[in-house]
């Protein structure tokens, strides 16, 4: 794929981070910066049910004090905008997980920290002033994912977000006993990430684990199967307010953070623009990405007559099935 082009602009070039005004000029860049294959891992994603959400904007509402901050696990975030789990992040940038740190720091924003991280947690975690979860796969070793996680945790890991039903490996899920298992003993927040049925939300639930992540992990592209946040609304019905669902899948502006917030998420986890920003800029760039996003949040949210995130629910958006 051929990087765009625009008028009067030297081929190659990246532009100053300052100059890029939302997160989708910030994947061009990132292409610009790396190499084919490498940058084949990070690229699109499928967002055709975006499309089909608009808000309904309010007038004559004071909206002069906006407020995005959440509350989650007892801690007070920012905004409803986390940095997700990206594996290996030394592929886009030399300093890998530690600019996404110094980066999402930055902006005020919690880093989910993957379990095959290019450097060692304790690393990550000296960077992350934001504060971190950690983020494991299945293992066939139930104990040796234990052991990681203790380490994470006592690396200052806030909560664990299990991923589950990932593709292309051998260990594709655990069932309940397996989980019990893990998490004998944890002394924060278990999440489980990957779940994409009312169902499966309410067996989590059910068995008091603490927090879930809706995420289709092959379902970036567009192949036939449901996006994360066309499955949302009815996982949120199912779950009825008994723990924080977060959500992630090629989420790009501001206004998609908000969509997903109307249907009942906590917050949203973002990856691939992340990585967009660190692969052409380190740690500024994962910085004015995610601030791009807290700003293009909070700018939709007072537009459709909101002044805090607890206030925006289905009513603001319409959900048109074509």
């Amino acid at each position: 794929m051929q990087s765009p082009q625009f008028i009067g602009e030297p081929p190659g070039r990246i532009a100053p981070v300052d100059e890029l005004v939302n997160t989708l000029e910030f994947e061009p860049m990132a292409q610009r910066s790396l190499g084919n294959a490498v940058f084949a891992e990070i690229a699109g994603g499928n967002r055709d049910m975006f499309g089909r959400i608009t808000f309904r904007p309010r007038m004559m509402v004071n909206t002069t004090k906006p407020d995005l901050t959440v509350e989650m696990f007892g801690q007070t975030l920012f905004a409803p905008i986390v940095v997700g789990p990206v594996a290996e992040q030394k592929r886009f940038h030399a300093e890998g997980e530690l600019a996404t740190a110094r980066g999402a720091a930055a902006a005020k924003a919690v880093m989910v920290v993957a379990d095959r991280s290019s450097y060692p947690v304790e690393q990550i975690a000296a960077e992350a002033k934001g504060g971190f979860w950690y983020q494991v796969y299945p293992d066939a070793d139930v104990e040796a994912a234990r052991g990681r996680v203790q380490k994470a945790v006592g690396a200052g890991a806030k909560a664990v977000c299990l991923t589950l039903g990932v593709a292309g490996t051998a260990q594709t899920g655990w069932d309940w006993a397996t989980i019990d298992k893990f998490r004998q003993g944890m002394k924060v927040p278990l999440l489980l990430k990957g779940i994409m049925s009312p169902e499966e939300a309410q067996a989590a639930a059910a068995k008091g684990v603490q927090g879930i992540v809706v995420s289709n992990y092959v379902g970036s592209g567009n192949n036939g199967l449901a996006s994360p946040i066309e499955v949302l609304p009815r996982i949120a019905d199912a779950v009825g307010g008994r723990m924080p669902i977060l959500i992630d899948g090629s989420f790009r502006r501001g206004s998609d953070v908000l969509m997903a917030i109307a249907l009942g998420a906590r917050a949203v986890m973002v990856a691939r623009p992340a990585m967009w920003g660190l692969a052409a800029y380190g740690a500024p760039g994962v910085e004015r990405v995610v601030e791009l996003l807290q700003t293009e949040t909070g700018r939709d949210m007072v537009m459709c007559g909101k002044q805090n995130i607890k206030s925006v629910d289905k009513a603001v958006v319409k959900v048109h099935r074509f």
